[in-house]
């Protein structure tokens, strides 16, 4: 039966191509609605430059143009979403209304609330998969549980695409175009100043689906040497489009796709291959996300519920030296400074930091993963969690607990030649060779030498690596033994 009406819900998807729910009602439909909404209850408590705005805006402008070019128009929203649709739905006597599936928890909840509105007043509301590749129940074990380990994971979602080579056939939308209803002529989008927010001092470069083609135009250059050069924070090595996964202004097919292929014919090296794992990887936290929604809060591994984190005046002094990059570990703090003033962190650089602030200063990750929340561009929460879980020794597949990173071997190892660290601390320029990833143990002369009075321009270290790792060891063998 085809639809008189039906809306098509925007989310975590802002593009017209390979959109499995605007796909959908296209074909099922007389005529298409588009909405977006700035759903308040996600936006209210961030900071009124928070910079994901201006990104969210732009890439939403970019959407309503596109869609313009292909005979529609995007209605733009600002309130609560659970609120807005049901009424919206009303308002356009839409019999249906199609979204994308979202599997954080606060989503779910959201989708039920509207789902019930909408089926009370004769609606409904369809939702597809998009933003991954296989859902939480789509790659189990040979005993139909999920997997807490991701090697046999990736194993098993690499032999599923194999099987299923149609997963990665793109939904076509150009095509049925002509269900699209045509915009109002007082049709206006809201300015950022309208939702409440101001411009933030560094923006988000690249928005929008053709910033996000931009990128991985870029990137394809550099792709069959990303297995190295990964791990090097001063090299121009990363995709840097997570932000465009996680605003979904980049289909993920789209990008599998492309991998396939480069491994298929060669031309992706080593690198297409690591990278395909990293997307994996994101599609295994949110299957662990979907199946445990408790590693919100808690630790995967329940046991480790019960680690003593430090808290008090003491180590809320460390936490706000670790936020402001005032550590005295050079690698830390300029990836800390990295992540304040551009809301971007290095991939290697996140575990170090996560790693430094677990396991050197003895502060529980649910700490940490507020503060990444809050500051990253890119932040989702089944990564971020799974990431912070990781690192701390507390979630599936972790690095075990008595793993702990040396932020100066670190620092030595990912940054040589300390060209990262000058990047973000220039106080430190000056120093060469080893002084610059352990200034408290340069000399006195090369000190003197590169203009650095320790304490005045730079800290000294706000803990012993090696004390701390101590206190780390025995903190996690108190819940061995216990």
């Amino acid at each position: 039966m085809t639809l008189r009406n039906s809306l098509v819900w925007f989310r975590r998807d802002l593009r017209v191509d390979d959109h499995a729910a605007l796909h959908h009602a296209l074909l099922s439909s007389h005529r298409v609605f588009g909405v977006f909404v700035f759903d308040t209850d996600i936006l209210a408590g961030l900071p009124a430059d928070d910079r994901r705005i201006q990104f969210l805006l732009d890439s939403v402008r970019e959407l309503d143009a596109r869609l313009r070019d292909m005979g529609g128009y995007l209605i733009v929203r600002h309130g609560r979403a659970a609120q807005v649709i049901p009424e919206l739905a009303a308002g356009l006597d839409a019999e249906s209304v199609f979204a994308n599936r979202d599997y954080e928890p606060q989503a779910h909840a959201r989708d039920h609330a509207v789902q019930d509105a909408l089926r009370a007043a004769g609606r409904s509301l369809q939702t597809f998969k998009d933003q991954v590749m296989f859902e939480q129940d789509e790659v189990l074990t040979l005993a139909g549980g999920p997997y807490s380990v991701f090697t046999p994971y990736k194993n098993a979602w690499l032999k599923r695409l194999a099987r299923e080579p149609e997963a990665l056939r793109p939904f076509e939308t150009a095509p049925h175009a002509a269900a699209l209803a045509p915009p109002p002529a007082d049709h206006v989008l809201p300015t950022l100043a309208d939702l409440g927010f101001v411009p933030g001092a560094t923006p988000i470069a690249h928005p929008g689906a053709a910033g996000a083609a931009r990128l991985l135009a870029q990137f394809e250059r550099r792709l069959a040497r990303y297995d190295h050069d990964r791990d090097y924070p001063a090299l121009e090595a990363t995709s840097h489009l997570s932000v465009h996964l996680r605003f979904g202004t980049l289909s993920v097919r789209r990008l599998v796709a492309m991998l396939q292929a480069r491994i298929a014919d060669g031309s992706g090296g080593a690198g297409a291959p690591v990278w395909l794992s990293e997307l994996i990887w994101r599609e295994f936290y949110m299957m662990i996300l979907a199946r445990h929604p408790r590693v919100v809060t808690h630790a995967f591994k329940q046991a480790f519920d019960a680690v003593a984190w430090d808290d008090g005046p003491a180590a809320d002094a460390l936490f706000a030296a670790w936020c402001a990059g005032r550590t005295g570990y050079p690698l830390v703090d300029a990836a800390m400074l990295q992540l304040e003033r551009t809301g971007f962190m290095h991939n290697r650089l996140r575990m170090v930091t996560a790693s430094f602030l677990t396991k050197d200063l003895g502060i529980d990750w649910r700490r940490g993963e507020r503060w990444f929340a809050l500051k990253l561009n890119d932040y989702e929460l089944a990564s971020n969690n799974g990431g912070w879980q990781w690192a701390a020794s507390t979630g599936c597949d972790a690095q075990p607990w008595f793993r702990i990173f040396n932020p100066v071997t670190q620092s030595r190892r990912f940054d040589p030649d300390g060209e990262f660290i000058r990047r973000y601390l220039p106080q430190l320029a000056g120093l060469t060779g080893a002084a610059i990833h352990a200034p408290w143990l340069a000399r006195p002369e090369a000190l003197e030498k590169a203009g650095v009075v320790l304490e005045q321009d730079y800290p000294l270290p706000v803990v012993d690596h090696e004390q701390a790792r101590a206190r780390t060891l025995a903190r996690f063998k108190a819940i061995r033994d216990a």
